[in-house]
């Protein structure tokens, strides 16, 4: 019997196909989903993985075997996943592993309107009934077995976001767009088409084995090449996306990294424009100037866990209008509160083609502060080593020092803060710091190293 344990995560599932799961295990999660969801119908969509097309056709079967109707949307973002899931009011299917290596794949999963499935809606009770039917054999097939279709929704995907944000009046603007192999290559020719942009399109070739670098903006070393085409070519920006496309990365016209945070800001400044006095979801480890913007702009800011599926719970609890994470994820009320990077980028272009000025000083108002980013550490006693830098600071509450632990361990003091989590999927704490100034971001950072890796 198959170790779900090892492919089912906190979100999704994921895992090396075909060392962990297969086309057989993919069609067990189709019928699973169907059950645990009760719809009549649902959508499923790709990415350019080489698994991908069989792994997402399995699915469908395994869901069409139980009466279930199943629409294909074949190649495609997850934020278009989510846009299908929203349009159509049905449950969805997104075959990916993101960034992750080529010989990974996974399942992100939603219920209609977007509606995220973790291990607490869901999620668990479908990883049951797979291990269940592992064991004894697939589930009875329907007498009348549903249909698979396909539709094309990439065009609708487009339009939708266009009218999301006012592009009308922008001025033309050069931009190099990084799809590293990836999805954006699918959806940004489309998305962009008739904006008075000049597209400078790196790596546009839909290539699951990701032959020019790893689709995972987030790592330094993955935005070189769109930071020296920026530079070489004069561009008013670059964008850089992720794999499935969901996360959107940005550089400005030096070529240098434009912080999440900072996005997140902008982009929030903006959604309190037309949405006056509304709220902003942000996770623990975004900027203190991201609560900043959004109380001078209006907004109520509101800080929780770092994950989509706590954004999204909070957002609908609250009516959030906007959500950002320090690791590119934006999400929009208007998108059915999920997270699309597609949107973001255009909201940067829209805040940057609406005026003259170039984006590191359209930006420089939304990145106040000193960060680290984030560092791991490898560690064979999580609960140790965080038990330890607890230990190190609450004795010092006489100096205005105080502690949280919403999400890991928060560390907050008038000139800085820093967050030290554990990882679910390794071995690993990781450690966000940010400060008033470089110099006390180092010093903090080198404290909380020190008792970490003793």
């Amino acid at each position: 019997m198959p170790d779900l344990s090892q492919i089912v995560k906190a979100y999704d599932i994921r895992g090396v196909v075909p060392d962990q799961w297969d086309e057989p295990l993919a069609e067990l999660f189709g019928a699973a989903f169907t059950r645990v969801t009760g719809a009549a119908a649902i959508v499923v969509g790709h990415d350019m993985r080489p698994s991908s097309p069989g792994l997402s056709r399995a699915f469908a079967r395994g869901a069409a075997s139980l009466g279930v109707d199943v629409t294909e949307i074949g190649l495609c973002s997850t934020d278009q996943l989510y846009f299908a899931s929203g349009h159509l009011d049905l449950p969805g299917a997104m075959f990916t592993a993101s960034h992750n290596p080529a010989q990974y794949n996974g399942i992100k999963m939603c219920r209609a309107g977007a509606a995220p499935v973790g291990q607490d809606t869901g999620l668990a009770e479908i990883r049951s009934l797979v291990e269940e039917w592992a064991e004894t054999g697939a589930p009875e097939p329907a007498a009348d077995p549903g249909t698979i279709t396909q539709q094309d929704v990439l065009v609708d995907y487009a339009a939708h976001l266009r009218t999301l944000v006012d592009l009308t009046a922008i001025r033309p603007l050069k931009v190099v767009v990084d799809a590293g192999n990836g999805m954006g290559g699918h959806t940004v020719p489309t998305v962009f088409e008739g904006l008075p942009l000049e597209l400078d399109a790196l790596y546009f070739e839909l290539d699951g084995t990701f032959p020019n670098h790893e689709a995972n903006p987030l790592d330094p070393k993955n935005i070189v090449d769109l930071q020296a085409r920026v530079r070489e070519t004069g561009a008013d920006l670059g964008l850089a996306f992720d794999g499935d496309a969901d996360r959107c990365f940005v550089v400005d016209e030096r070529g240098e990294p434009v912080a999440p945070s900072a996005i997140t800001a902008l982009v929030a400044a903006r959604e309190l424009a037309k949405h006056p006095g509304g709220t902003v979801i942000h996770n623990c480890i975004t900027s203190w100037s991201v609560p900043e913007v959004v109380k001078e702009n209006g907004g109520t800011p509101i800080r929780t866990r770092v994950g989509h599926s706590f954004i999204k719970a909070e957002m609908a609890r609250t009516g959030a209008i906007f959500g950002g994470e320090h690791s590119a994820h934006y999400y929009f009320r208007d998108f059915w509160n999920a997270d699309t990077g597609m949107l973001a980028a255009l909201h940067v272009l829209a805040a940057l083609g609406g005026g003259q000025q170039p984006l590191s000083q359209l930006v420089a108002q939304y990145d106040r502060y000193a960060a680290s980013g984030e560092i791991n550490s490898t560690v064979a006693d999580q609960t140790g080593r965080m038990e330890a830098v607890k230990a190190a600071y609450e004795g010092r509450k006489a100096e205005g020092i105080a502690l949280d632990e919403l999400d890991g361990l928060t560390v907050t003091s008038a000139d800085w803060w820093f967050n030290l989590r554990p990882s679910n999927t390794e071995p690993l704490l990781r450690l966000n710091v940010e400060a008033r100034d470089a110099k006390t971001a180092d010093r903090i950072r080198d404290e909380v190293l020190t008792t970490v890796r003793a």
